[in-house]
């Protein structure tokens, strides 16, 4: 099938209405995230999730993707993020994609809380990443479990030493 502009829709792929109150919302102690398309929806296309920091929220440590990019588009408020080897601050309205490898972190800036949609294109099971996030952090499961499945969800923590130092010198 194909619109009167030309676009095709793919067969078998349908669109994608998650409502804001019936989104599955889990925490992790730096935000709270609202869950509105994982991989199974979307064909594997993308995930995208909402992304809410406190201020003062830890954020997640340096890490990178193989095969995801990461976009990050600012809702509100400003986020620190540490791209490769520069640390930036992004404000409402900005958009930042995160290319695969990438080493990369994030955190509501300093002084201010931080509200951001999050995509990872191509999809994956990012839902269970951050339910066992979620667990870890409050004790129901080892952090070791997040080691185990680093293949599994894409995600491969690596040490920063400038975001180290940039997280030090905000505290």
């Amino acid at each position: 099938m194909t619109s009167d502009e030309g676009t095709h829709i793919h067969r078998g792929t349908q669109p994608v209405l998650t409502r804001g109150g019936e989104a599955e919302t889990c925490a992790d102690p730096s935000a709270v995230m609202k869950l509105f398309a994982d991989a199974a929806q979307t064909g594997g296309a993308f995930t995208s999730y909402r992304s809410t920091f406190t201020e003062g929220a830890a954020g997640a440590p340096a890490h990178f993707h193989t095969r995801a990019w990461e976009l990050f588009f600012v809702l509100g408020g400003s986020l620190q993020v540490l791209l490769g080897e520069d640390v930036t601050i992004l404000h409402q309205g900005d958009f930042l994609a995160v290319p695969p490898r990438t080493p990369h972190a994030f955190r509501a800036a300093p002084g201010s809380a931080a509200d951001v949609l999050c995509v990872f294109t191509p999809g994956m099971d990012r839902f269970d990443y951050l339910r066992l996030l979620g667990r870890v952090t409050r004790g129901e499961e080892p952090p070791s479990r997040l080691a185990e499945t680093s293949e599994r969800f894409d995600n491969h923590y690596v040490d920063s030493p400038l975001w180290r130092a940039t997280l030090e010198a905000s505290a």
